[in-house]
């Protein structure tokens, strides 16, 4: 319960203000999917060392971590991009709408991923 809390309050507070950054700079024209690109990669970068050390308090080699975590987040960022392209480009929605849900499906699907993949808890033996 601890990780799902402490994802969830870090989670919530980078996207909120992500969201609101990609509703801005959508607003000016730029394309839904092209601004999604650089915030998520923006927040992955940042994301990295508060999940490792604050939600997961992982301490496993550094690399291997770090290969998982880009592999969820590429996992991630697809979704993300396939959701958009379906739902945006495909159905006709609201792009606003749409990545709002994708954030929230995204989020659950990084939880598991980071929580069974790439920060597993480490057995003393």
């Amino acid at each position: 319960m601890t990780q799902i809390f402490r994802y969830g309050l870090v989670g919530i507070v980078t996207n909120a203000a992500m969201y609101l950054v990609y509703l801005l700079i959508t607003y000016f024209g730029v394309g839904p999917k092209k601004v999604m690109t650089m915030l998520y990669i923006i927040g992955a970068l940042i994301g990295f060392v508060g999940h490792r050390k604050w939600t997961f308090a992982h301490s496993g080699a550094l690399l291997g971590t770090g290969a998982r975590y880009v592999i969820a987040h590429i996992c991630g960022y697809l979704i993300n991009f396939f959701i958009l392209f379906a739902f945006v480009d495909s159905l006709g929605y609201s792009h606003r709408w749409v990545q709002g849900v994708a954030i929230i499906v995204v989020a659950g699907f990084l939880f598991l991923t980071f929580r069974y993949f790439v920060f597993p808890k480490i057995e003393n033996s």
